[in-house]
C-alpha cells in the first residue's frame, strides 16, 4: 500500500480482503480498502467519513478491522475529549458500512491503545491492549480482559500477558498486538520499540501460549523481523489467511531511502512456520521481491489525474480533522472544485497522500473566478501549522512557508492575464522543494531559482506529507481550481 498507511489491519470474508489503516489527524477517518489478490488495494470508503465519533477528538490511530458473526467491527485507538488515549470499537453489516460507533471500550489514566479482539477456547470474548505508560517512561504491559458480545463494556478483571523488557530489542515498549489460534497455541505477533520518526528502531516479535492467560513465552530468536537495506522500522501489523491455508502479515514500514517521506507504508509478506512451530520471515526482514500470492497482471498506479468530472470528490481527498473544509464540484462544461476560504495560515485543505519521496504536482486555478482577498495555492502540507506552497492572490503570485504557524513569503511576482493559472510543486527526495507557474504547461517559470525550499520539517513523527489544494482567505469566498495532478 504505497503512501501514508500506518498501523494496517486485513480480514477475508469469503473471497473478499477488507483492510484498514491509521489516520492520525487526517480526515476522513479510517480508510477501508478492498483487494481480491492482497496486492491491488482500493479505498472503497471510511470508517467515519463525515464526523469524528461524538467523544473523540484526536490521535485515530490504529484501527482493527474484524468479522464476527455477520458484523464488521472495527477497534480503534483515539484520543477522548478532555482526556487520554481510548479504544473504541465501531460496528457495521457491510464491511463499506456504515458504521454505527459504540463509544470507548478502556481508557486508562496514561492512555489505552492499539485494541485487538480474540475469542479463547470456550467462545468467550476478550478485548487485548496496550496500557501507553512509555508516554510517562514506564514498561508498557499488554493487557487482556472480557467483553461483552455487543462490544459496550469489558468485565470482570483484566490480566496481564506480558511486557516489555528492557535491556532486549524491544527497548520502552512493546505495543500493536495481534494474535492467532495455531496448533494449540495462541500466538501473539507485536512490535517493539520506537515505531516513528527519522530514528525509528521498530521490529516484530511473537510469542505464544496454552491459555490466553499465560504463561506467555517470548520467541527465543526474537525480533523475527527487523530492518533490511530497503525497508526500516518494520512492525505493527496482523495476520490474515487465504483461501489455501497460507498465512501472510500486512504490516508497515518506512522506505530506507527517503525515511519518514511519504510515510510508514503498508507491506505484505508470507509467514512461514517452522518444524519448532514458530513462525519466521524470509531472511528476517521484509522481502524485496515476492511472488504474488495470486496471479495478477495489474500494475501498480501511482499518479493521479482529477477532472472534477463527477459528482462528488475521490474517497482518497483528505483534510484536517480539525478543519472540514467546505467545497463543492461542478462536473458540467469540463469539471471544476470551489473551495471555500479559511483565515487560517495555511488555509482550507483538500489533499492526498504522497506514494514516493519524488513526486510532481500540478493545478490550474481559474483566476476570473477567484475572489478578492482569496489566495488560491497548491503546497506541500504536514498539519495546520506546517506547510510549504505557492498561492494566486490579488494578481500576486507569492511562495510561502509556514513553519510553527508562522509565515514567511519568500517571493513574489506579478501574475499574468488570462483565464487559467497554471502551478507546480517538484519535490526530490521528499523533502527538497521547487515551484513555479505556466500559463500553458509548457513554458514553467520557476519561483525559487533552482534553490529547493526544504521542507524536512514538515511531517509529524506519525504520519507522512500530503500534497493538495489551498484557500485562503474571507470566510465564505472560494477558490476554483479546474484540474489537479500528481505524478510519482
Amino acid at each position: 500500500m504505497p503512501g501514508d498507511y500506518a498501523d494496517p489491519s486485513v480480514v477475508r470474508v469469503g473471497d473478499d480482503y477488507w483492510a484498514t489503516a491509521t489516520s492520525s489527524e487526517w480526515a476522513p477517518l479510517y480508510p477501508i480498502l478492498h483487494s481480491k489478490n492482497l496486492v491491488d488495494w482500493e479505498t472503497v470508503g471510511h470508517v467515519f467519513p463525515n464526523k469524528l465519533p461524538d467523544w473523540a477528538e484526536a490521535h485515530f490511530w490504529a484501527p482493527e478491522i474484524t468479522y464476527d458473526k455477520g458484523k464488521y467491527y472495527i477497534y480503534y485507538t483515539a484520543k477522548k475529549k478532555g482526556g487520554n488515549l481510548c479504544v473504541g470499537v465501531a460496528s457495521a453489516t457491510k464491511a463499506t458500512g456504515p458504521y454505527t460507533d459504540l463509544g470507548p471500550l478502556v481508557c486508562q489514566e496514561v492512555g489505552s491503545i492499539d485494541g485487538f479482539p480474540i475469542r479463547d477456547e470456550k467462545g468467550d470474548l476478550y478485548l487485548i491492549w496496550k496500557e501507553d505508560a512509555n508516554s510517562v517512561g514506564k514498561p508498557t504491559p499488554l493487557w487482556g480482559q472480557r467483553m461483552n458480545e455487543e462490544r459496550t463494556a469489558l468485565t470482570g478483571e483484566k490480566f496481564e500477558l506480558f511486557r516489555n523488557e528492557k535491556g532486549t530489542w524491544e527497548g520502552g515498549l512493546v505495543e500493536g498486538p495481534a494474535l492467532i489460534k495455531r496448533n494449540g497455541y495462541y500466538y501473539m505477533f507485536y512490535a517493539g520499540d520506537a515505531c516513528c520518526g527519522r530514528a525509528c528502531t521498530y521490529g516484530v516479535g511473537v510469542a505464544r501460549a496454552k491459555d490466553l492467560r499465560g504463561p506467555w513465552e517470548k520467541y527465543a530468536q526474537n525480533p523475527i523481523m527487523k530492518k533490511n537495506e530497503t525497508w526500516t522500522c518494520p512492525g505493527h501489523g496482523t495476520v490474515v489467511s487465504d483461501g489455501k491455508g497460507r498465512d501472510f502479515f500486512l504490516y508497515h514500514a518506512y522506505s530506507a531511502n527517503s525515511t519518514v517521506y511519504p510515510g510508514r507504508q503498508g507491506l505484505l509478506d508470507e509467514i512461514t512456520w517452522g518444524t519448532d512451530g514458530w513462525p519466521k520471515f524470509q531472511n528476517g526482514s521484509p522481502a524485496l521481491t515476492a511472488a504474488a500470492p495470486y496471479n495478477t497482471n495489474a500494475k501498480e498506479e501511482l499518479n493521479t489525474q482529477e477532472e472534477f468530472t463527477a459528482s462528488t470528490l475521490a474517497p482518497s481527498w483528505q483534510w484536517f480533522v480539525e478543519q472540514t473544509p467546505k467545497f463543492t464540484v461542478q462536473p458540467g462544461n469540463g469539471g471544476r472544485l470551489l473551495l471555500q476560504a479559511t483565515p487560517e495560515k495555511v488555509g482550507s485543505v483538500l489533499s492526498k497522500r504522497t506514494l514516493e519521496a519524488d513526486y510532481t504536482a500540478t493545478t490550474a486555478i481559474n483566476q476570473k473566478q477567484l475572489a478578492q482577498g482569496v489566495a488560491a495555492g497548491l503546497a506541500a502540507i504536514g498539519d495546520p501549522q506546517n506547510a510549504i506552497g505557492v498561492s494566486l492572490r490579488n494578481g500576486e503570485i507569492s511562495l510561502w512557508t509556514v513553519k510553527e504557524n508562522k509565515e514567511t513569503v519568500h517571493s513574489k511576482v506579478a501574475a499574468p492575464t488570462g483565464d487559467l493559472l497554471q502551478f507546480k510543486l517538484t519535490a526530490a527526495k521528499g523533502d527538497q522543494l521547487q515551484f513555479a507557474w505556466s500559463t500553458d504547461g509548457t513554458t514553467w517559470n520557476p519561483l525559487n531559482e533552482g534553490k529547493p525550499l526544504n521542507g524536512d520539517f514538515l511531517p509529524p513523527w506519525d504520519r507522512g506529507v500530503r500534497v493538495g489544494l489551498t484557500a485562503k482567505g474571507p470566510a465564505g469566498s472560494a477558490a476554483v481550481y479546474e484540474w489537479y495532478r500528481l505524478v510519482h
